[in-house]
C-alpha cells in the first residue's frame, strides 16, 4: 500500500470513528426529541436519506425531524441508546445499537443495526435493520400504550400527507 493510500483511510477511519462517537453520545442522553433532533442534525447531510422498517423513507433534515424524531419520540419519550458493537469500512460504518425505553409502562429494548454512508463526514444514508416484533408484542399487551400509538401514527400520516402536497 503506498503511503498516500494509507493516509487516506486513516483520515477516512479518523472521520467515521468522529462520527460514531457523535452518534453513542446522541443516543446515550437524548434529552428529548427538540436536543435530539439537534445533536444529528449537525452530522446530517442536507439531503440524508433514512431507510427504516414501519416508516417512510425519509430525506432530508427537516424531513429527519418531522417524519422521525417527533413520532418516534412521542411514542418512546424515554427512548435510549448503547453502542454495542460497530465496524468501519471506508465511509461505512455498521452500528449495532440496544435501544431501550418505556411503553404503556412496561420495558422494551430492542437492537437495531444501521448502515451509515457518510460524504464529507457527514451521514449522506442510513439505513436500519430491526424486528419490530419487540415494540408490537408490547404495544399489543399494554393498553395503556394505544394513545401514545395512536399520536404517533397521527403524527406519521399528518408528515406523510404534508409531504404528497409539497409541504
Amino acid at each position: 500500500m503506498c503511503p498516500q493510500t494509507a493516509s487516506a483511510e486513516t483520515g477516512t477511519t479518523a472521520t467515521a470513528e468522529a462520527w460514531l462517537r457523535h452518534f453513542e453520545a446522541g443516543w446515550r442522553d437524548p434529552g428529548g426529541p427538540a436536543t435530539f433532533a439537534a445533536h444529528f442534525e449537525r452530522v446530517l447531510h442536507p439531503e440524508v436519506r433514512m431507510i427504516q422498517p414501519q416508516l417512510p423513507t425519509i430525506v432530508g433534515v427537516e424531513q429527519f425531524r418531522r417524519g422521525f424524531v417527533e413520532p418516534t419520540f412521542a411514542l418512546l419519550p424515554d427512548l435510549h441508546g448503547e453502542v454495542e458493537h460497530w465496524a468501519i469500512d471506508g465511509e461505512r460504518l455498521y452500528v449495532e445499537l440496544r435501544l431501550e425505553a418505556t411503553l404503556g409502562g412496561a420495558p422494551v429494548s430492542w437492537t437495531t443495526c444501521d448502515r451509515i454512508t457518510l460524504r464529507d463526514g457527514l451521514a449522506i444514508e442510513r439505513v436500519a435493520y430491526f424486528d419490530a416484533g419487540p415494540l408490537l408484542r408490547v404495544l399489543a399487551t399494554h393498553p395503556r400504550a394505544w394513545p401514545r400509538f395512536v399520536r404517533s401514527q397521527l403524527m406519521q400520516l399528518r408528515f406523510r400527507l404534508s409531504r404528497r402536497r409539497g409541504g
